[in-house]
């Protein structure tokens, strides 16, 4: 496991996950953290932007030293501007004599298909299997864990039980606006916060696309430029890149616009007008041997992610 002592190499570590799956990271944890009754703060960043990873983080320190958060300014992330939360993130990997800290990074990619499987899981969901995660990898790191403090998500009272029938041996409190009001939260909002805004700037794309952060903005649906690069990386066939959530109802909207539409052989026609162009959809998956016969091979869309059939086109 690497060390995240700084930004950079918390960009290194991100730079070097797939971006298709979920990445972990846990900090060295101290040795006061294992020897003495310790709190934890868990918080999310990045529940509603269309693009990008949601993040969820935590922080921990002995009962006795949680005033280390006040000396270090934690306060709600949604408050500090991008250059207090990367100074405040900074001096917390610096106190790791004392203060622990660990993120889930939830890709896009996993939270679209779950929201989109058959068997459907919620935002909500996620995000509290995500809250269950931390606390456990804590658990298992070795942190005497005495109190949990966590953001909310729905009801607080509801998600207090819920977690208190998991962790019975633990205090849990479920608040809203918790990091606002407990600055072990606001630690863990800082960390999660952080670690999504960097994970968009250094964001790989598998897609052949050339564009960085300039280009698709916050994520934020309200974000001019993240409509932008929304209006201009739709293909009409597969949709948006794996950097954009297709469970949102602003992809869905979008691609109802910009993308083929298909009928089921078994459904009625549609009264939707047909494409701008006669193109068929077989034809990205099809190219032509030099003697101009057809040869049938996967669109690159496929080989760009690595895909493959067990049956021939």
């Amino acid at each position: 496991m690497a060390v995240i002592n700084s930004l950079g190499t918390l960009e290194k570590f991100i730079s070097n996950s797939d971006n298709t799956e979920n990445a972990f990271y846990i900090s060295e944890i101290p040795d006061v953290c294992k020897e003495y009754p310790c709190i934890v703060g868990i918080d999310e960043a990045g529940r509603g932007p269309v693009l990008g990873p949601m993040v969820y983080g935590t922080s921990f320190c002995p009962i006795n030293e949680q005033m280390i958060y006040n000396k270090l300014d934690c306060a709600d992330s949604k408050e500090l501007n991008e250059e207090k939360r990367d100074l405040i993130f900074t001096n917390i990997c610096k106190q790791n004599k004392t203060v622990g800290w660990a993120v889930d990074i939830i890709s896009p990619n996993i939270i679209s298909n779950n929201m989109l499987s058959r068997k459907k899981v919620s935002l909500n969901q996620i995000s509290m299997d995500s809250a269950v995660g931390l606390i456990r990898a804590v658990e298992s790191a070795g942190v005497k864990i005495a109190h949990v403090f966590v953001d909310t998500v729905g009801p607080p009272e509801k998600y207090q039980s819920y977690l208190k029938g998991l962790f019975p041996q633990f205090e849990i409190t479920v608040s809203k606006k918790a990091d606002s009001l407990y600055p072990v939260v606001s630690a863990a909002s800082i960390c999660a916060k952080v670690t999504r805004d960097h994970a968009l700037k250094v964001w790989k794309f598998a897609e052949d696309i050339e564009a960085t952060y300039e280009n698709y903005g916050s994520g934020y649906p309200s974000d001019p430029v993240t409509k932008k690069f929304m209006e201009g990386h739709c293909d009409p066939v597969f949709g948006y890149p794996q950097l954009v959530r297709f469970s949102w109802s602003t992809a869905e909207n979008a691609l109802e616009k910009l993308a083929y539409h298909i009928d089921g052989e078994n459904k009625e026609p549609t009264k939707k007008a047909p494409p701008v162009n006669n193109t068929s959809i077989t034809s990205f998956f099809k190219l032509a041997n030099k003697d101009n016969t057809e040869k049938k091979v996967p669109h690159e869309f496929f080989a760009q992610r690595c895909l493959s059939r067990d049956v021939e086109f």
